[in-house]
């Protein structure tokens, strides 16, 4: 691969998250994303980290919709704290694939994002 990656928040990581890169493939494209979140290097990144760029990147409007605490609780579902480049990749391509088959979320009975809401609204009635 010989994309230079700029800065966060430049013109170029615009495309890598709108998916409008030209022929990059999803795992590439996503790849390419976490390489400029993660800008410790570390191999994994943080809630802090991705909530920094997905307010920074300007995402499309159906990842805008979900929010960045949804994306996010998708991302790290056992609540660890990072997610690995591997894990970012995978979920981030099934849920581009998924917000652009039906951006509304209609087509599964619960939208992203509104799993945990419930989950922690539940716990809340119980406790």
């Amino acid at each position: 691969m010989t994309a230079a990656i700029a800065a966060v928040g430049c013109a170029p990581n615009l495309d890598i998250i709108s998916g409008a890169s030209g022929n990059m493939p999803p795992n590439q494209k996503m790849s390419s994303l976490f390489n400029s979140v993660d800008t410790s290097g570390a191999g994994s990144i943080t809630q802090a980290q991705f909530n920094q760029a997905f307010q920074t990147l300007n995402p499309p409007t159906v990842f805008k919709a979900q929010g960045a605490n949804a994306i996010w609780s998708l991302l790290d579902p056992n609540g660890t704290g990072s997610v690995s480049k591997q894990d970012f990749v995978n979920t981030m391509k099934d849920l581009m694939v998924q917000l652009r088959a039906d951006p509304t979320g209609a087509a599964s009975p619960v939208a992203p994002g509104q799993t945990l809401d419930s989950s922690l609204h539940s716990l809340n009635i119980l406790a």
